[in-house]
């Protein structure tokens, strides 16, 4: 990033002048229930904040987050789910603004990623004792994303879960809506090309991630959101019963057995090419199809963090 103030002195800026603003999605599973109480933690820790925003049509939300990077805040709140902290971070890419986030969603696999406490009280508490850190951004196309692009059964799924299922049991909501699909999903076939090397597959899931998390559980300890590289997987491989157990064990244990397939493919830039072409989920957004080009820009965006968060 150019044009910007070092970490070190952003965090300064933040803890001195204390110029934040707060964006909440009350339409995720925990924002209308925790956003008076979000807010009164936030002024609680000192802060009075230049605008305060509720967004309660999902439409408005880009509105929302332009008027309140209008008031030039150094740090920007902003309380939802994956896609609403997805949408932010695309806001804020590449500029002298750092996002604070509180985790109100299902998964909340980015704050999960960044090492963030999930308890509403404790991600407060780090927009007074934690710091600025530059983290990757995944780039489908021409789509700036956070955590993770998928491809298969999960856009199905991500179409299908109900609402109240996801209020109601949190993270088994996917896997159980997933057990629903399998049966009449088809594999399709994958041709991932990093440096010149093309890595064909079969399999009914593929995805492609930049954070560590995936559902809400870690995908490996080895994957980074800071690393400089994108980590394409797959799950399941071509075997539907396969993936039927491995999909019956995460929903009931919460984690993977396995990750069938072989090794994970990593690389600072990928093209991706499916038969047949396939929609693409881009952290929870499915708008664009394959064939497409997914590359990580080290660096491109300004969160705040625990101390502890290793900044490379």
């Amino acid at each position: 990033m150019s044009d910007v103030r070092t970490k070190a002195e952003h965090t300064e800026a933040i803890r001195r002048d204390r110029r934040v603003a707060v964006v909440i999605n009350t339409r995720s599973r925990r924002g209308r229930r925790h956003y008076f109480e979000a807010l009164d933690l936030i002024h609680a820790q000192g802060f009075e904040p230049l605008a305060e925003y509720s967004v309660v049509n999902p439409k408005r939300l880009r509105d929302r987050l332009d008027r309140a990077l209008a008031t030039k805040p150094d740090l920007l709140i902003v309380g939802g789910g994956d896609g609403t902290l997805s949408s932010a971070v695309r806001h804020i890419a590449h500029r002298d603004v750092a996002l604070g986030v509180l985790p109100l969603g299902t998964t909340n696999n980015f704050a999960r990623s960044l090492g963030l406490p999930l308890d509403l009280a404790g991600a407060i508490r780090v927009f007074d004792s934690g710091k600025v850190a530059d983290i990757d951004l995944g780039m489908a196309d021409d789509r700036p994303f956070a955590n993770l692009a998928s491809f298969g059964v999960s856009v199905e799924v991500a179409g299908t879960v109900k609402p109240w299922l996801k209020r109601l049991i949190g993270r088994p909501a996917y896997p159980l809506t997933a057990l629903t699909i399998l049966p009449g999903h088809r594999p399709f076939r994958a041709v991932i090309t990093v440096d010149g090397q093309r890595h064909e597959l079969l399999t009914h899931q593929l995805n492609i991630a930049n954070g560590r998390f995936h559902g809400g559980w870690q995908v490996a300890k080895d994957i980074s959101i800071d690393n400089g590289l994108l980590v394409a997987y797959q799950l399941g491989s071509g075997k539907k019963l396969r993936l039927l157990g491995e999909t019956l064990v995460r929903a009931t244990t919460g984690r993977w057995r396995s990750l069938a397939g072989g090794p994970f493919v990593m690389g600072r830039e990928m093209l991706l090419e499916t038969e047949p072409p396939m929609a693409a989920d881009v952290d929870g957004e499915v708008r664009l199809r394959t064939p497409i080009r997914l590359r990580v820009v080290p660096n491109g965006v300004r969160v705040m963090v625990e101390k502890s968060f290793v900044d490379r």
